[in-house]
């Protein structure tokens, strides 16, 4: 390997690294303000200058590839003086409005300038005023702050694919500014804002909400999708103030989507925060204990085949786990089901619903077939991943249903199920493509997957790969791209029909007004008449669920409390607590654990360490089951629709959004062009 000395140490790099990085190998940290190592490199701010020998004039350090033998040096006069020089020009016309700056203790400025500002300035000149830019509701400007990073503009159009920033004027007239004055469109916009290295760019809806020192900070994972984002929830007291990313290679690197970043202030509106029961069509508080009489009375009322119950997509392994528990030990009955969505799911394998290829697999990947997903709103996060790999490897891509604008290019080869039946036949030219492929990947959507055609699909595909080698232990090119966070945990506990010649039995039932009970656990999304049916609704908002309900349970929130999830990749992870429910919420472990000793039941735990070590047993022996044989089915007419999504209103924490509302209110008023729908 090439060696690279850095202040009289000797330092081994990998060819293709800058000198920046050479140099943070030795130890050295090297100040910066435009590079970013995700973005390509602009060397605008000449922050990162270094002494190298021979050279007349310090380097940038950014912008220079290393070379095997060269001497750096980091920390002499000369740099101290070049770097003080450059930030002389920086805060020449920076307005120094620190203490009213939301910027304020988590600024780059800030922190560079104590060490190479002075208290002074030589210059005398009028500072320059920028007009503030209108980016939409989510991103506030104050670009008389802004130092030219370009930071901003090359995230737009390298990774969120939607290039709707750039620059107008040259030098110090130099302004960044959207096309056209019109509202960012990406679902990753807001992610400029964690990369703004002063205060040009911050957030609209935390603006003067509270200074980050004053902030509790807990490392958790984001919900509003099923990839399993890593974020940190930052609370003032009770109430959560911001969502931000936290660095994770292997599934969002360091971004996150705008609805998860923003969501947030959902989780103050709207809240279920004590029991009520509906009688003769108005609802009123009561106590956990008259909850407790009435609920047991209704039991006694029904029988196990009359009760069933289903799980929404918010809900933690511990939730699902506990409510199964109760259904099957205190009711006797095991009609349950997790999908609102009525999707196929064939849980004999656990290969069936996970993301096989990984996330980051995705990188890896040298042909991606799309079916019936547009992971742009589906997965906000996966789909920036397929951009990257379409940007690095030129990754051919193709689609099966028509998604739309999904910011990068693709081939649509229709929509028919027909088309997947000369694929498995091998009778496409896609089938061919495939075959030549090394490392293909096929992912499959929800809306594939449902009605009469899911399970045609699905079992076709999955054989052809089976056919052709595709699913190894290597290399799994079998995908399913599930869009709730708690979807794959509640197959992995066996939460829905098990019996595959009885997929759907339990809507039927449901239809059918077979069942006189029904318990929902924050469910929202589903429709049917409720006809005499007694409905019992647990979750945290007062939603779709709690509307058409006769008892309403209040539940804790997914920042509320510690809890299990699985994503989309079958990867276990940790949700921490950061606040606290409100009133008399509580935990949903706890209500069942709690109504279950009300009914001289045991449910096998008594605390959350019992629980975690039966939710562990159980998912450990489905992932240890063994492989099934290979399945056919007829053929079935269809068409691959892709259902619409209404991105910013996709759960019960968005819909209480004020934030999400705007937004909502906004994209309905563009085009994925970004041009204003005509009048």
């Amino acid at each position: 390997m090439p060696k690279i000395i850095v202040n009289n140490k000797e330092v081994e790099f990998e060819e293709g690294m800058t000198v920046l990085q050479a140099c943070e190998l030795a130890g050295e940290e090297i100040p910066r303000f435009c590079y970013h190592e995700k973005l390509s490199i602009a060397g605008n701010c000449r922050m990162c200058l270094v002494e190298m020998e021979k050279s007349p004039k310090p380097i940038a350090s950014c912008a220079m590839p290393a070379v095997d033998g060269m001497k750096i040096s980091t920390n002499t006069i000369l740099v101290d003086k070049a770097r003080k020089g450059v930030m002389e020009f920086l805060l020449a016309n920076h307005p120094l409005d620190c203490p009213v700056c939301d910027q304020g203790g988590e600024c780059d400025l800030q922190d560079q300038s104590l060490f190479y500002g002075t208290d002074n300035s030589r210059y005398t000149e009028n500072k320059r005023q920028v007009d503030e830019k209108y980016m939409g509701p989510l991103i506030k400007t104050q670009m008389t702050r802004c130092i030219h990073c370009t930071r901003c503009v090359r995230f737009a159009t390298e990774i969120a694919g939607i290039p709707e920033l750039g620059a107008i004027g040259r030098g110090e007239d130099m302004e960044i500014t959207t096309y056209l004055e019109k509202s960012m469109e990406s679902e990753l916009s807001a992610n400029v804002i964690d990369l703004c290295p002063v205060g040009a760019l911050t957030s609209k809806p935390y603006a003067f909400e509270a200074r980050p020192w004053e902030l509790k900070k807990t490392e958790t994972i984001d919900v509003m999708d099923a990839v399993g984002s890593n974020i940190r929830v930052d609370t003032y007291g009770w109430e959560v103030k911001r969502v931000l990313p936290r660095v994770n290679e292997d599934i969002n690197e360091e971004w996150i989507s705008d609805k998860t970043r923003y969501a947030c202030d959902g989780l103050l509106k709207q809240r279920l925060d004590v029991p009520y029961f509906r009688e003769n069509g108005k609802l009123q508080k009561i106590s956990w204990r008259e909850v407790h009489k009435i609920l047991i009375s209704k039991f006694n009322s029904f029988s196990p085949n009359e009760m069933a119950g289903m799980v929404g997509g918010l809900a933690d392994l511990e939730m699902i786990y506990s409510f199964k528990s109760f259904f099957e030990k205190c009711l006797n009955s095991k009609n349950l089901e997790c999908r609102e969505d009525r999707i196929y799911i064939n849980n004999n394998e656990r290969m069936n619903y996970i993301f096989n290829t990984s996330i980051k697999g995705i990188e890896e990947s040298d042909l991606i077939l799309l079916v019936g997903t547009n992971p742009r709103l589906e997965a906000t996060i996966l789909n920036a991943r397929i951009r990257k790999a379409y940007v690095k490897n030129k990754v051919k891509i193709y689609s099966i249903g028509n998604p739309g604008d999904l910011t990068y290019p693709y081939q649509n080869i229709g929509s028919s199920t027909s088309i997947i039946e000369e694929i498995a036949l091998s009778r496409h030219e896609i089938s061919t493509k495939i075959k030549k492929s090394k490392k293909p990947m096929i992912i499959i959507g929800e809306s594939a997957l449902y009605g009469k055609t899911g399970q045609y699909v699905f079992e076709s595909l999955k054989n052809f790969l089976l056919n052709n080698n595709f699913i190894r232990k290597d290399w799994n090119s079998l995908n399913v791209l599930t869009q709730q966070a708690s979807r794959v945990g509640a197959i992995d506990l066996d939460f829905h029909s098990i019996n595959e010649k009885e997929n759907f039995s339990f809507f039927d039932k449901l239809k059918n007004n077979e069942f006189k009970f029904l318990y929902l656990l924050g469910v929202d999304d589903i429709n049917f008449n409720k006809d005499d049916k007694f409905i019992v609704y647990q979750g945290s908002h007062g939603d779709k669920g709690a509307e058409i309900a006769d008892i309403i349970l209040p539940g804790a929130a997914y920042t509320e409390k510690n809890g299990l999830f699985v994503n989309l990749e079958g990867k276990l992870q940790n949700s921490y607590k950061a606040s606290y429910p409100p009133g008399e919420s509580r935990e949903d472990w706890i209500i069942f654990k709690d109504l279950a000793n009300t009914m001289k039941k045991h449910l096998g735990f008594n605390n959350v360490k019992s629980l975690r070590e039966s939710i562990n047993k159980y998912i450990k022996e489905k992932i240890n089951k063994k492989i099934e044989n290979k399945k056919s089915f007829n053929f079935v007419e269809d068409s691959i629709a892709i259902k619409p999504i209404d991105y910013y209103y996709t759960n019960p924490i968005a819909r209480s959004s004020k934030v999400m509302n705007e937004c909502r209110r906004i994209s309905k008023n563009l085009l994925f062009t970004g041009i204003e729908k005509a009048s």
